[in-house]
């Protein structure tokens, strides 16, 4: 039987386990990225390991998401990101060099390479046949420090394109049609690999939206092959000495095969507030628009935003619209400038953006109350704009474009007098990696800044043997890392737990960390109980640092999204499920649980555990998901704990 290209890569790179769907695997991970709102903890566990150096092939330290340095704490965050680089071997991607995911694929990106990175949006890297998965912060620092990344096996689907796009239907309806298919929850331990005649016809920068989107349907990863089309890309961006063809086997196996006919899709939205909640654009058509922004590490390609300029040549932004434009990188914004583009933007009414994640996490651009603002980023989680009364739909470059001048959702079928720009990749990208900083070659005498607002990582204790306390909070479905932990201008805390800590689950309930916090102190342990897909979206592991700081022994919920359930065992915190979804109803916030004997369960290895809800006089059979490898690191309460001995 043949190898499809996941399994080639994986079975290059394996070093424990068996590539059986479902069984725990340990792979070798080449590459590393981390980014600023991830990193500074993510490097704050790597110094607790001791090491004098990074060990892997290449660790990439990008500034990208909090760049707006309103205070001192990004500022000092980023001096300490800057010379903890410079200390440990690791290669400092400057403010302004753009954003992680495209500046990767641009410059460091390497087909049959994989790569471990503390985002979720990791698998961008998939568009140019990288094994790419986001992971929390600590498995980051574990695979610098050169160990190995443990993953499940997955179960490779294969969605197979045939046909070509017609005009004004793009990458990102294309993901978005998948988005409408297999849903924001129920893909945990699936990889999309892309196959079939029609990826020829995508080039790089179109197969990096795809594969970019695929983590909103909670798969460990997505991946195209590498081909022609991929050496093409390398060859304009002077790299070409990197390239190697991958292909599946003409027998290779899938779980799954879900076929897409590429010349059948229509221009699609997704609509408030979940990526699944896919619409047709002409279904939309007239609604009133207050708010258009192109960008992030999904869609601003230099392509991206030639498309957009071409479509507003001698045209003006709609009086009622704030148009916002977001090169992704330095490399594009050097483009755009050299060729026209970005003269034809702000000549339309455009305002020109960092080369920064920015509005993409709420941390700027937030939109007016109630109003409607399209967006050509990943996720329109309800708030995540900074605006929690706005709605916010996910739309492709051209029909942000058409939007923008005409100050509604345009079908573009109805204005048959703007024609459809055919914008090709260019045959040679401008290049200068100026902008990287390579550390010395000798990093032990340099001193590591630290601003007041540097914490250390907090050091949970090995589990109890009895876990008793109180249901703290009680959430529903779908609840994200952005629910739990607030970003946009709450980031600026990310390296000083304690004060973070005060923000848990702040959107839904401003008064947890403070009850929280007094339980811990009376000695009570806190449980959290969640419905379906807890955890999903952004891979912060401030999510599950945060509550073990106020507490939290326990999650109990009907499903865990990969990345979150992951760093909650990192972190000591024992990931439970219902056995049967309904018994989510016979706990309510504030009964008293307790689970006796939890040490004994995972020393045993037993798959199954009973709560006692002794506010009702109940019991409620539980489910363990654990490896033996997770078991013992929550039993030493955290893979620091774990890592130190």
């Amino acid at each position: 039987m043949g190898l499809n290209v996941t399994e080639k890569i994986l079975q290059e790179h394996l070093v424990a386990g068996r590539l059986r769907p479902g069984e725990e695997i340990a792979i070798r991970i080449d590459q590393t990225l981390t980014q600023d709102a991830t990193g500074t903890m993510a490097f704050l566990q790597f110094e607790a390991m001791g090491l004098d150096r990074v060990r892997n092939e290449l660790a990439v330290s990008y500034v990208d998401h909090n760049t707006i340095q309103a205070g001192f704490e990004n500022a000092d965050d980023h001096l300490y990101l800057q010379s903890v680089a410079a200390r440990y071997g690791v290669l400092f991607s400057r403010p302004g060099n753009g954003i992680c995911h495209q500046v990767h694929l641009e410059r460091l990106g390497v087909p049959g390479k994989t790569l471990l990175g503390a985002d979720s949006h990791t698998p961008t890297a998939g568009g140019i046949g990288m094994l790419a998965i986001g992971a929390g912060g600590l498995d980051v620092a574990v695979a610098m420090a050169g160990g190995p990344f443990y993953l499940t096996a997955p179960q490779v689907i294969r969605i197979w394109l045939t046909g070509r796009l017609r005009p004004w239907v793009t990458a990102k309806d294309v993901i978005l049609k998948v988005l409408e298919r297999f849903t924001t929850k129920g893909n945990v331990g699936c990889v999309f690999e892309y196959d079939g005649p029609g990826v020829a016809t995508l080039d790089v920068p179109e197969r990096a939206t795809i594969a970019n989107m695929g983590a909103e349907c909670g798969v460990t990863t997505s991946i195209f092959p590498s081909d022609e089309r991929t050496r093409a890309f390398l060859h304009a961006q002077g790299r070409e000495e990197v390239w190697r063809e991958i292909r599946a086997d003409s027998d290779a196996e899938y779980v799954r095969t879900e076929a897409i006919d590429l010349s059948t899709l229509e221009p699609l939205a997704a609509a408030p507030h979940s990526p699944d909640r896919v619409v047709p654009v002409a279904s939309l058509s007239g609604l009133p628009v207050q708010q258009v922004l192109v960008g992030s590490c999904t869609n601003s390609s230099y392509r991206d935003l030639r498309v957009v300029a071409e479509i507003l040549r001698g045209r003006k932004v709609h009086p009622s619209v704030s148009l916002g434009v977001a090169p992704g990188s330095r490399q594009v914004l050097a483009m755009i400038a050299a060729d026209g583009t970005l003269r034809e933007l702000v000549e339309a009414g455009a305002r020109i953006l960092e080369s920064a994640c920015g509005f993409c996490i709420g941390n700027s651009l937030s939109p007016p109350t109630e109003a409607v603002s399209l967006r050509t980023i990943n996720r329109n989680f309800e708030g995540r704009s900074g605006t929690p009364s706005a709605r916010i739909y996910l739309v492709s470059p051209p029909i942000a474009a058409l939007a923008a001048f005409r100050g509604c959702v345009t079908d573009p079928s109805e204005v048959p007098d703007v024609a459809y720009p055919e914008v090709r990749e260019p045959e040679r990208f401008f290049v200068d990696d100026s902008m990287f900083i390579r550390p010395p070659e000798e990093g032990a005498g340099v001193a590591v800044i630290r601003g007041p607002n540097i914490g250390e990582p907090p050091v949970n204790a090995p589990l109890p043997m009895t876990l008793s306390g109180v249901a703290t909070i009680k959430v529903g479905d779908k609840v994200t890392t952005d629910h739990i932990m607030p970003a946009g201008a709450r980031l600026k805390y990310r390296s000083n737990i304690p004060a973070y800590a005060q923000y848990v689950f702040e959107p839904l309930d401003p008064g947890f960390a403070k009850r929280a916090a007094a339980y811990r102190d009376r000695h009570q342990h806190n449980f959290i109980i969640a419905g379906e897909s807890y955890g999903q979206g952004s891979s912060r592991e401030h999510a599950a640092i945060c509550p073990m700081y106020l507490g939290v022994k326990g999650v109990i919920a009907k499903s865990i999204e990969r990345i979150h359930a992951a760093n909650l065992v990192n972190f000591g915190i024992v990931p439970l499920y219902f056995q049967d979804p309904k018994d989510y109803g016979r706990i309510e916030a504030g009964d008293h649980l307790r689970i006796e004997d939890i040490r004994e369960v995972l020393e045993r290895g037993r798959a199954k555990v009973r709560l006692a809800n002794d506010t009702r006089g109940e019991e409620i059979p539980l489910r363990v998901e654990l490896t033996e490898r997770q078991r013992r690191i929550v039993l030493s309460g955290g893979l620091l704990n774990t890592v130190r001995r």
